[in-house]
């Protein structure tokens, strides 16, 4: 099995839901995050005054799949979640060693 990781941008996420559903993702978690990576976020002018923005607000999907699945996942967040510019994310995959269902004590695969 596969936990995989993405880091998107806020605006991407309805797409790539909707591709993940497109190829039969039934579950996933989002959580709204903040960080920057080569794009070290920008200056803004509010009220005359510029200040720095540090921290660029992103989005982390979280999605647990078996291991053939994996390279499909992969590619179908690539896709959609692709602008061509600086801080469209980033993929970590990880193994992952055991996944149980806590309702009905399915293990594994089933689980997932």
């Amino acid at each position: 099995m596969k936990y995989i990781i993405a880091i998107i941008k806020p605006f991407k996420l309805d797409e790539v839901r909707e591709a993940l559903s497109d190829i039969g993702v039934q579950g996933l978690t989002i959580t709204e995050v903040r960080g920057f990576g080569r794009q070290k976020g920008h200056s803004e002018l509010y009220r005359g005054a510029e200040y720095v923005v540090d921290f660029l607000p992103k989005v982390r999907m979280e999605i647990a799949v078996s291991d053939e699945f994996a390279d499909q996942v992969i590619e179908a967040i690539e896709k959609a979640a692709n602008t061509g510019q600086v801080g469209d994310g980033k993929i970590f995959v990880f193994e992952l060693e055991q996944a149980i269902r806590i309702r009905t004590g399915e293990k594994q695969d089933e689980a997932l």
